[in-house]
């Protein structure tokens, strides 16, 4: 492997000339988001390179020369600004949109560095637990799969289930306490083969080449998100390039081959932006299981430019996937399958929206946005009985079809009434109608005496259902050093009819230009993950769905905040938090079940009917980070999470929750070198290593499932065993080329995940073939490997 990186280094070292290229985008008012005119945008270090933004914020710079460059900008009577270290390349345009903020009195002279720009929020409204990422980033990071759910899991408080799935977990939260949004609207969990009320999955359907820079937030959510108590992903996708076409190609293992095309559309300047993916990671022989796993996305983004009635755009994402288990081919260590048993799998969703933004003055906008949203699974379970002797005997053992679509309205309206004031109000609709039939024998009695459990009819539910979500939300800069925002959040579901009032607030006070403190508090509701809402209790022989009229899943966060600029790349942060969460779902009888500790698989349990909401949790802990943003051809992070997650069923004791981990630690660093005749080429080597207490679990009762044929846990017990502590250790290569005369770009990775080959356990379970619990392992040392030409 090194004589190879020793020949492509000097194969380009030789090939490669001097090259440029271009900067262009667009200048905008953080708080009205209306384009500035006029705005000086400068090279760093360059007296002849640069540009003044037109009447509609766009400005371009050309003859950028290769590698990192910064920009400045400034305009009379708003903050000074700059955009450091912009990857330039041969193979495409940067396109950026940059916010400035209106001078709080005209005596100010602030000047707001790349690394603290990057360290707030897009959303204006977050002050407070958020973290604004790039696509870069996505990209950049080693052991990353081009997943961003694994990219925030670098961040502090965040961590994921395992190897084998990018479930998101905030601060000890259940990863169905997430919210993904895309373009400002709700949808379902975007990653393929996910299942009903599951946010995560084992490969991401997120295209990372079509995002734009987005915000993730972690605690005390500003007034405009809902329905969600853990987290929240908002995402955006980028504009295509407006002035020309680019074109791009591209293999990974887990993204798969992927091709990508980009420019103008129509007169009035407008873009379209699309791509397709087809995954291959079965071939790879990554995948972590013998079976075949198929996978495909397609995602878009249309803009149509402006107009006199405003700016149309459209979006969507659309994935599909499918595997089949056979038992006669699956490994006894798959953590996915098991010998005496087939599997057929299917997963498909897609969201598609039209969205239409019109200035109202010279101040305030309108969006609105009009969505439709489909997902969809399948899952055939066929159990061979009496495996592997004459009476054996193939059986369909569970099954599983859901269909959820939702429709939904929201508008938007922003208005910024002077520089010190900004107020936000708006309306989220959605109407969602299920689909859902899942049958099993899984624990059911031979009521029919043909010597087999029964399959009986857990879930049957089709109807439909609202979620109603109106907000007004405001920030107010007190003063120079203080701002304050505060806003309302209702909540209505009509499957029990609650409607939730939710206040929220942030403050936060910069003693200078380099120490901010910020405080935030914010109550939250989420409903009772869907396939335990509708699940069916046989009363009389009839089928009753006793868990329908649940509460709402009550939640309230307090958060305290410290930022500190160290240098002028370097920042750290420090955030102090305690999450009281009430009304969960807990059995009517003493016991320890928490509907707080569902969601981190594929699945929910069976049996848990007749469900009150009395069940408690809390989650506390510190954060540290310490962050050097790019520059200088390097970077760093580190992050640190110490909490405690608990909770307590009917029984009212307080337990460990599986998310429980105690302390998450990540260390990521990476070093770019310049080689070639001129300099303009990059050989960069990244790496991140990851520790974290083990997964608390429920130890497997091994007598009682003995008599009764399948696993029975040891509820009385629960989740009070743990797992060894996580460690992992990542190293990525990577070169870019550009081309000494055309428009063209080559990237090239490869990523080593796990070099040391540590065991990380997956689960330890009951083998009903042995019984015995039997110990699997996640995956060990695994290459990953990608190639990217851009023109």
């Amino acid at each position: 492997m090194k004589h190879l990186f020793l020949v492509i280094i000097l194969f380009f070292s030789l090939a490669s000339t001097a090259q440029t290229g271009v900067i262009k985008g667009k200048i905008i008012d953080k708080q009205s988001e209306k384009p500035i005119a006029g705005a000086a945008i400068s090279l760093a270090g360059s007296e002849d390179l640069k540009a003044v933004s037109d009447a509609d914020g766009n400005f371009k710079i050309s003859n950028i020369p290769i590698g990192r460059q910064n920009l400045n900008i400034s305009f009379e009577g708003y903050e000074s600004t700059s955009v450091a270290d912009l990857d330039v390349t041969t193979g495409k345009d940067n396109l950026l949109t940059i916010s400035m903020t209106e001078k709080f009195n005209t005596l100010d002279e602030i000047v707001v560095t790349s690394g603290s720009s990057k360290a707030k929020a897009i959303n204006k409204m977050a002050l407070i637990s958020t973290k604004q990422f790039t696509t870069e980033e996505v990209s950049r990071y080693a052991g990353g799969r081009s997943d961003v759910a694994r990219l925030v899991s670098n961040f502090a408080g965040v961590s994921t289930g395992d190897d084998s799935r990018n479930d998101i977990i905030v601060r000890g939260n259940s990863p169905s306490g997430m919210l993904w949004r895309l373009e400002g609207m709700p949808v379902p969990s975007p990653n393929h083969f996910s299942t009903l009320g599951t946010t995560g999955g084992p490969v991401s359907a997120l295209n990372p080449n079509l995002l734009a820079n987005s915000d993730f937030l972690t605690s005390a959510f500003p007034a405009e998100y809902g329905n969600a108590i853990a987290g929240v992903f908002d995402l955006g996708f980028r504009k295509g390039n407006p002035d020309n076409y680019e074109y791009m190609i591209s293999a990974g293992a887990y993204p798969g081959l992927e091709f990508m095309a980009e420019g103008p559309l129509g007169k009035k300047g407008g873009s379209f932006i699309a791509s397709a993916r087809y995954g291959f990671v079965g071939v790879t022989g990554l995948a972590g299981t013998a079976a075949q796993p198929n996978y495909s996305d397609i995602s878009f983004n249309v803009d149509f430019g402006k107009s006199k009635i405003g700016n149309f755009s459209i979006f969507g994402i659309y994935g599909t996937s499918d595997i089949d288990f056979l038992g006669s081919k699956i490994d006894e260590e798959d953590p996915f399958a098991a010998q005496d048993e087939d599997s057929f799998v299917t997963s498909q969703f897609g969201s598609f929206g039209l969205k239409h933004n019109l200035e109202i003055g010279n101040n305030s906008y309108l969006k609105t946005i009009v969505g439709y949203a489909a997902a969809g699974n399948t899952y055939k379970n066929d159990r061979y009985y009496n495996y592997q002797t004459p009476a054996e005997n193939k059986l369909r053992f569970m099954d599983t079809d859901n269909s959820e679509d939702r429709i939904t309205f929201s508008t938007l309206f922003n208005s910024k009434i002077n520089k010190k004031t900004t107020l936000r109000a708006g309306l989220l609709f959605e109407n969602y109608t299920l689909d859902s039939q899942i049958s099993s024998r899984d624990r059911q009695q031979d009521n029919d005496g043909d010597g087999y459990p029964d399959l009986v009819e857990l879930v049957t539910q089709d109807g439909n259902y609202n979620i109603i979500q109106p907000f007004v939300q405001g920030q107010f800069r007190l003063t120079e050093k203080l701002t304050f925002n505060a806003g309302v959040h209702g909540q209505y579901f009509s499957i029990n009819d609650e409607f939730a009032f939710e206040p929220r607030t942030a403050l936060s006070y910069a003693f200078n230009a380099k120490n901010t403190i910020s405080l935030g508090y914010g109550q939250h509701h989420q409903s009772v993950p869907v396939p335990i809402l509708f699940l069916n209790e046989y009363v009389d022989g009839a089928k009753v769905q006793t868990n329908r009229d649940l509460d709402l899943v009550q939640s309230q966060h307090y958060v305290l905040g410290y930022d500190v600029r160290l240098a002028s790349k370097w920042r750290g942060k420090i955030e102090l938090y305690y999450q009281d969460i009430t009304k969960a779902g807990a059995e009517s009888f003493p016991s320890s079940y928490s509907t707080l500790t569902e969601g981190s698989d594929f699945g929910y349990s069976i049996d848990k009917t007749s469900l009150t909401s009395n069940g408690k949790g809390h989650n506390q802990g510190i954060e540290f980070t310490v962050e050097k943003f790019f520059s200088e051809g390097y970077y760093g992070l580190f992050t640190t999470s110490l909490f405690e997650s608990k909770y307590s069923g009917s029984d009212g004791v307080e337990r460990n929750s599986p998310f429980n981990n105690g302390y998450v630690i990540n260390l990521l660093g990476g070093k770019e070198f310049k080689i070639g005749k001129t300099k303009k080429n990059v050989f960069s080597i990244d790496t991140k290593f990851t520790t974290a207490g083990g997964r608390y679990y429920t130890p497997v009762d091994l007598v009682a499932s003995n008599d009764a044929g399948y696993e029975i846990r040891d509820n009385a017990n629960a989740f009070s065993e743990q797992y060894d502590p996580y460690l992992r250790l990542d190293v990525k290569f990577g070169i870019k080329i550009n081309s000494k005369s055309k428009k063209r770009f080559h990237q090239f990775y490869v990523d080593f995940q796990n070099v040391t080959n540590h065991t990380n356990v997956f689960s330890r379970d009951y083998n009903r073939i042995t019984n015995s619990v039997d110990q699997k392992d996640q995956i060990g040392f695994s290459p990953d490997f990608g190639y990217k030409f851009q023109f």
